[in-house]
């Protein structure tokens, strides 16, 4: 079916969610079993590791072995909710507002990895790059495009000149 003919809530009858609810569609497997030693970012990682897409999940996996690379967001399980706002990231003495980093530790504990494609055999991904706590809920994969998702800046905000460690 089309995308722009599938079934939609009509815009009148929208209304803004109080809440929002995910299942996990998989789950990350990776040498991860602490936070101590994690790559802090996926670019900075050469870890292999393996995503586990949930068998009801599996046929959305078709044609996927056609790119190089995923997006893979997931939930940080292990946050306790409430954070706070602001606090000191890991690469700066200063605090920083939540928005403004890549700190785990956000109101929607969210994270998101750019990994490599290995191979995919059945309902597993093997993957490179793996930034990810061992048994971390999988949310969603994404193809990654070059064409759509390479943006080039020179703005990088207080991050400019401090990224030089790799690991937690």
């Amino acid at each position: 079916m089309e995308i722009i003919k599938r079934e939609l809530i009509d815009f009148n009858e929208r209304e803004f969610p109080d809440e929002i609810c995910f299942k996990p569609i998989g789950i990350a497997h990776t040498q991860f079993k602490t936070l101590k030693g994690i790559p802090i970012q996926s670019s900075m990682s050469n870890t292999k590791g393996i995503i586990e897409i949930f068998p009801q999940y599996q046929a959305g996996l078709k044609d996927l072995s056609d790119f190089s690379h995923i997006y893979c967001l997931y939930y940080f399980d292990m946050v306790r909710l409430p954070v706070p706002l602001q606090s000191k990231p890991f690469l700066d003495t200063e605090s920083r507002g939540v928005f403004a980093s890549r700190t785990p530790f956000r109101p929607n504990p969210l994270g998101l990895s750019i990994l490599k494609i290995l191979d995919i055999k059945e309902n597993e991904i093997h993957v490179d790059n793996v930034d990810i706590l061992n048994n971390t809920p999988i949310l969603d994969l994404k193809p990654y495009i070059p064409q759509f998702d390479v943006i080039k800046t020179d703005k990088i905000g207080w991050l400019k000149g401090k990224i030089l460690r790799k690991v937690s």
